[in-house]
């Protein structure tokens, strides 16, 4: 366990514009994966990484995020008996284990903007910055991985993964040179490049360590399209002062919640890693495959179980 990194930082800010109109009033990191919020999921990815405090870049319309990692007397007081308790024991058992505060971000100008609300409470250490619309699935979680990586490096260190060519143009994407196998010293960040302009299919996948100088470069960042102040311009600014960089290619696998279709493939991918689960899902999804394969609606009101 790193003893180097233990303060994350989660922009959680945004409006959720693609998950509208379920976004309207229930955050996007709040919609449910199976049991649990992804918000809840991406604390427990950084608490097994080791990391011991937590700062969400919030909103007053996300109260409700901040809520959820929070107690409350009166739900606790209702789940009193031993069945009911277990109810919320995955969120009392993280809350154990991290410490999770909140600061706003004061108007909507990016990612870049809302890493750097974080900046008193990073002080002089090195932090994680996970963005809170993706959660990972696999042995070794992005957030343990880039730890051990920046305990070797002690640089920035990004986490990214090969994107397909048709997907390049929608993601920050890095170019350099392999150091060692699954590591790269980057010498440039293209922002949403054309597939011709890319200097690779490494595609920068929601999960960064970066240290305190990025907040210099965050101030003497412009705005880009839409006023926003874009993190990706900010690291390619700390890569021209001569600060190194590298890149780890993630070996979890993302999931993005970010879209309707997305959180559905989400929850279907991580209801079929709970055995119990899918089996009284799996009779509904191959009546579903049976019925659209012939053509006619489903009907969703026959009893599959």
């Amino acid at each position: 366990m790193s003893l180097g990194v233990t303060k994350v930082v989660i922009p959680a800010a945004g409006l959720g514009t693609r998950m509208l109109p379920a976004a309207k009033a229930v955050a996007k990191e709040l919609l449910p994966v199976v049991d649990r919020p992804t918000i809840q999921y991406v604390v427990e990815e950084a608490a097994d990484a080791g990391a011991t405090d937590v700062l969400l870049i919030s909103s007053p319309s996300k109260r409700a995020v901040e809520r959820h990692f929070q107690p409350d007397p009166r739900l606790d007081d209702r789940l009193k008996s031993p069945e009911k308790a277990a109810l919320l024991a995955s969120i009392r058992s993280l809350m154990e284990r991290v410490n999770v505060s909140a600061v706003d971000q004061p108007e909507q100008r990016g990612l870049g903007d809302a890493v750097r609300c974080a900046r008193d409470f990073v002080g002089l250490d090195p932090f994680l910055c996970m963005l809170g619309d993706a959660i990972f699935s696999g042995d070794v979680l992005p957030a343990a991985q880039l730890i051990a990586a920046h305990d070797r490096l002690r640089t920035c260190v990004i986490g990214v993964e090969e994107v397909p060519p048709e997907k390049v143009e929608r993601y920050g994407i890095v170019g350099g040179v392999e150091v060692s196998p699954g590591v790269l010293k980057i010498d440039r960040i293209v922002e949403k490049p054309s597939i011709a302009s890319a200097p690779s299919r490494l595609a920068i996948a929601a999960r960064y360590i970066l240290t305190p100088a990025i907040f210099a470069c965050l101030g003497q960042t412009p705005p880009g399209k839409g006023g926003e102040i874009q993190l990706t311009d900010a690291i390619s600014l700390l890569l021209s002062r001569g600060e190194v960089v590298h890149a780890v290619k993630l070996s979890a696998t993302r999931h993005d919640i970010g879209s309707p279709i997305d959180w559905l493939k989400t929850n279907l991918i991580f209801a079929a890693r709970d055995e119990k689960l899918w089996k009284q899902i799996a009779p509904l999804a191959r009546g579903l495959l049976d019925v659209t394969s012939r053509g006619s609606a489903p009907d969703l009101a026959r009893d599959t179980s």
